[in-house]
Parts: C-alpha cells; sequence; structure tokens
C-alpha cells in the first residue's frame, strides 16, 4: 500500500469510527468529544476559525498550508477548500452582507468571498501581518488588526473607514459594544490596550505585572467581564474595569484562545500543550477540569447558538488534521 493511499484509508477509518472510539486520554464529564472531522493534507499550523450558523459552514484557517477549509457542520465533511492565501491567519463572517472575511500576515491583505458560493470579493490591502478579526453585526463594520500597531476598521463595503494606532501588534481583542470600548493584547510590549470607539483612540494602557505572552482574550458582553490568557506564566486572569487583576489561576501551556460558556457559567481555554481547561466562570477562577485534546491544538471557537466547542487539530504522524467537536455537560 502506498503512503498517500494509507492515508487515504486513515481519514475514512476516522470519518467512521465512532467519537467515543477515538478519544484520547482521560474522559471528561464536562466535554465530551462527539465528533473528529478529517480536513485532509493540511500541513503545519491551523490558525482562528469562524462560522457560518445559517448554512453551519465552519471556516479554518489553514495558516500552514496558504488555504481556508470550509467544514459542513450538518453533515460532519469538508465542503470546500479554498486555495491562494498567504499565511491566513483570522476569519471573520459578516451576516448581514453574506461575507467572509480572511486576514494575510504574509501579504497584508484582507480577502473577501461571497458565503453563499466563495467567490471572491475586492480585497483590502493593509501595510503587513494582518491577523485577529472581529466582526460587529450591530454596525456590519469589521476590525482588523495588523502591522507593527493598528486596528483597521472596514465597513460591509469593503473601504476602510478608520485606522486605530497601538503602540504594538494587536493579539486577540475584543469590543464592548455597551462600553464604547475594543480590549486590545500587546503581548510585545506586556500591556492591555483600551481603545474609545467614540473618537477612534486608545485611552490608556494597562501593564500585565509580572505576566507576559497576553494572546488571548475574552469578554462578557452581559457584564464587562474582561478574560485574558498569559502564556509565561501560563495563567487566566480576569480584569476589573481598572485593569487590575481581580482574580487568577493556573492554566495549561501555550494557550491560544479562550471562551465563556454564559449558559454554565464556564469558561474554556485552549492550549497548545494538548488540553482544553475548563474553569468555574463564577465569582473567582476555579479551575474545575481538563480535556485532553493534540499537542499543538491551540486554535478553537466556542459557539453559544449550537452548544459546540471546535477544536482544531494539527497533522501528525498517526493523524490527519481535524477538527474536532466537543459537546459540554449540562
Amino acid at each position: 500500500m502506498t503512503s498517500s493511499t494509507a492515508k487515504l484509508a486513515l481519514i475514512a477509518l476516522m470519518a467512521l469510527t465512532p467519537a467515543s472510539a477515538l478519544a484520547q486520554g482521560p474522559v471528561s464529564s464536562l466535554l465530551t468529544l462527539e465528533a473528529k472531522i478529517p480536513i485532509g493534507a493540511v500541513d503545519g499550523r491551523i490558525d482562528h476559525l469562524a462560522i457560518d450558523l445559517k448554512r453551519r459552514h465552519l471556516f479554518v484557517a489553514e495558516l500552514g498550508n496558504n488555504s481556508l477549509g470550509v467544514v459542513d457542520l450538518a453533515h460532519n465533511a469538508v465542503l470546500r477548500t479554498v486555495t491562494g492565501f498567504s499565511e491566513p491567519q483570522g476569519v471573520g463572517y459578516l451576516a448581514l452582507t453574506d461575507t467572509i472575511y480572511v486576514t494575510n500576515g504574509g501579504d497584508g491583505s484582507v480577502r473577501e468571498f461571497a458565503g453563499a458560493d466563495f467567490r471572491p470579493l475586492q480585497p483590502v490591502g493593509l501595510d503587513h501581518d494582518a491577523d485577529n478579526v472581529r466582526v460587529d453585526e450591530s454596525t456590519a463594520r469589521i476590525y482588523v488588526g495588523h502591522g507593527a500597531g493598528g486596528i483597521a476598521v472596514i465597513d460591509h463595503t469593503g473601504r476602510v473607514v478608520a485606522e486605530i494606532a497601538l503602540p504594538a501588534h494587536p493579539e486577540s481583542f475584543q469590543i464592548d459594544a455597551k462600553a464604547h470600548r475594543l480590549y486590545v493584547n500587546l503581548p510585545d510590549v506586556d500591556q492591555v490596550g483600551v481603545v474609545d470607539l467614540s473618537v477612534g483612540k486608545e485611552v490608556a494602557l494597562w501593564p500585565m505585572r509580572g505576566a507576559r505572552g497576553n494572546f488571548p482574550m475574552a469578554l462578557d458582553p452581559t457584564s464587562g467581564r474582561i478574560l485574558v490568557a498569559t502564556r509565561s506564566p501560563p495563567r487566566l486572569l480576569e480584569l476589573a474595569s481598572d485593569g487590575k487583576v481581580a482574580a487568577s489561576a493556573p492554566l495549561c501551556g501555550d494557550a491560544d484562545d479562550v471562551f465563556i460558556d454564559a449558559k454554565r457559567s464556564r469558561i474554556y481555554a485552549s492550549c497548545g500543550a494538548g488540553v482544553v481547561d475548563v474553569f468555574d466562570g463564577g465569582s473567582g477562577l476555579e479551575r474545575i477540569g481538563e480535556v485532553r485534546t493534540a499537542p499543538g491544538a491551540r486554535t478553537s471557537l466556542w459557539s453559544p447558538t449550537l452548544d459546540r466547542l471546535f477544536v482544531a487539530v494539527r497533522e501528525t504522524a498517526g493523524s490527519p488534521a481535524a477538527i474536532w467537536i466537543f459537546r459540554p455537560a449540562p
């Protein structure tokens, strides 16, 4: 049997094998592995995810492959692989205009596609290192972190309508619509930037005070609670409205995404160490469990609507790249 034939056989076997038989590590009562969806020959790093809820399409930024994977969640299968990107890092979907946005670290572009047929639209050119993207459905605006320190604001027509200057390259950031603020992780300077969206300017810088590598961030839209995950040391921090640390807890290593499950008052953090850490999201931060994934599986997406956590798992010598779907316990 050739290596390519063996690989295809392995992918077929994984698609047909029940998720319970594929689970690795200890069984968790907090998250149950419901399915593994092989996404084909994707080499290297997988970056961020987004979702079209109406069509149940999951978009996967396949950075190491210079491609965008489109997973049909209704059938747990790859629908399409779009190629021709330059280090795709972030992906967002604006339901109002049915548009997919893919940011490219290699050439700084934001590529736009029609959600119905993945037809390419007019790209937006930024300076370099286009990275995290956030979509604000209420204003039909797209925010893209890029360059040595900036967030571009793009309207629904694809026009850059504002540029927010920052002292360093932005990583994860979150929009607080109630407070008209943007909170931005700036790991290169060990700070969190605070942007007043009403004037489009940075109004405060919060030092991390002894913690570095603040890449992931989550925001509770109801309470305004800000969560920041750091890599050195690996900690999950809750920040008060003045930037001071209100609570702190140990965290798995190499975290890249963190989400709030408001329904269960839980927090999920996915880490490259091969773990999803689960925290009690009540007062304070208490780690209540961990779920084993795979080394390097540090990017994920929580969908409150679908009530599922999607984890991107890299290709290894024994398994193809895949999206693992976890169902939380009631």
